[in-house]
């Protein structure tokens, strides 16, 4: 065989390796992703479309430096629901909120850019930042036990099998474990007749999605906006899992000022297209610590992957029919990895076992993950109140007071 025909099939090989890769995160985003616009209201295909323009938007403006796939933000959920009840169940108005939000994300970036990345990381240490991410995978993992505790039998066949793809093989086999689990989970739970197959035989072979034009009012926007207040934390979060994933330092190259502006960039397009708010995902960060391959192509596959089912109905039924249980059987891999990273951040840096940076850690995990057991318990709420709607807690809080504190104790070394 000649060389040119050698080079030519590794290319193929290549290129068929990477939309199998890029069709993974597509699996790992799109329950999530097609939730949102069902509890709140938006056409899911609208979601889809403007999820995979939005990824491609943030490759653009983080020179496709960015392993990320933009998804739809879970953080704007009581705020659509509550403006769609203040204007008589008219969506527009959200959309006009989400865009001012949007916009607020662009501004943002401009102010961080202004800054400097330098006072940024100085307010980040890994003691802080560690903790961060461990909070971001520890509060997702009651949510993936509920989405598997809806058959448990199914979802550990599925976690079962892409355990034992990862572990027991090699290569790009191993690379495949989530869509391999995702595979066995569907076809038992297909024996078990756990799968609506009707979602696939009544969906048109192609369909534009319902796009609409925003509205806007004063009263959207003042409850809609606040909320970037918290999700400003929760993007810093993300990315800084995502680099620690891959190895390198986002949040200074290509910056956070560019992560920011992508962010926002695809969350004014969202908005006005009648889609929800966009926000980086933690699904596929899992993807990337399982798989060790971080192509940011890959990604942008996903993001075509996701336009494509946008428009063709038919294969987005497909997803669409997956069983919540084998969602959930992948998803607490997939968290897990996440707040497992966290643990390897403090450890990789040598953070310092000292009573000061003790107390920081602590006091990060108790309010961004054991207060909201706190609150469910006793009723009162930890966080800071913005509007009569919307309250910084959670991740944001605790990684808000887990900065201040950083400052206060370390002083100068912070």
């Amino acid at each position: 065989m000649s060389t040119n025909a050698i080079s030519a099939e590794k290319s193929i090989f290549s290129s068929l390796k990477s939309l199998v890769l890029g069709l993974q995160h597509l699996v790992a985003m799109f329950g999530a992703t097609v939730l949102v616009p069902i509890l709140t209201g938006f056409d899911p295909s609208v979601a889809l479309f403007t999820a995979g323009c939005g990824t491609l938007i943030f490759h653009f403006c983080t020179k496709k430096k960015v392993p990320v796939f933009l998804g739809s933000s879970f953080a704007f959920i009581p705020l659509i629901i509550a403006v769609k009840e203040m204007h008589g169940g008219d969506l527009a108005y959200a959309q006009g909120g989400i865009m001012v939000a949007g916009f607020i994300y662009v501004i943002l970036s401009f102010f961080v850019k202004q800054i400097g990345m330098d006072r940024i990381k100085r307010l980040l240490p890994a003691q802080v930042v560690g903790p961060m991410i461990m909070v971001i995978g520890l509060n997702l993992i009651p949510v993936a036990y509920g989405m598997a505790s809806a058959n448990l039998l199914i979802a550990v066949i599925t976690l079962g099998t892409a355990l034992v793809v990862n572990f027991a093989f090699k290569g790009f086999t191993k690379q495949l474990s989530i869509l391999f689990g995702v595979l066995v989970g569907y076809a038992v739970a297909l024996f078990m007749n756990q799968v609506d197959t009707s979602i696939v035989t009544s969906a048109a072979a192609f369909a534009m999605p319902a796009f609409s034009a925003p509205k806007f009012s004063v009263a959207a926007i003042l409850t809609i906006a606040p909320v970037v207040l918290a999700v400003f934390m929760e993007h810093i979060g993300d990315i800084t899992t995502n680099g620690m994933v891959v190895g390198q330092d986002f949040i200074e190259d290509p910056g956070l000022n560019r992560t920011l502006l992508g962010d926002g960039l695809a969350t004014l397009f969202a908005g006005l297209l009648g889609g929800p708010a966009n926000t980086t995902y933690g699904e596929n960060t899992g993807v990337l610590a399982i798989t060790k391959n971080y192509n940011p192509a890959n990604l942008r596959i996903a993001a075509c992957f996701a336009i494509v089912l946008g428009l063709v109905s038919k294969l987005g039924a497909v997803l669409k029919s997956i069983p919540v249980p084998v969602m959930g059987g992948i998803s607490l891999m997939l968290f897990t990895m996440i707040a497992l990273i966290g643990v390897k951040t403090i450890q990789n840096n040598d953070v310092k076992f000292n009573w000061k940076n003790l107390i920081i850690m602590a006091t990060i995990l108790i309010l961004g993950f054991g207060g909201s057991y706190i609150t469910s318990a006793t009723g009162i709420t930890l966080g800071i109140p913005v509007t009569d709607t919307v309250s910084i807690s959670g991740l944001s809080f605790a990684a808000i007071v887990g900065v201040l504190l950083n400052l206060v104790l370390n002083g100068k070394e912070a």
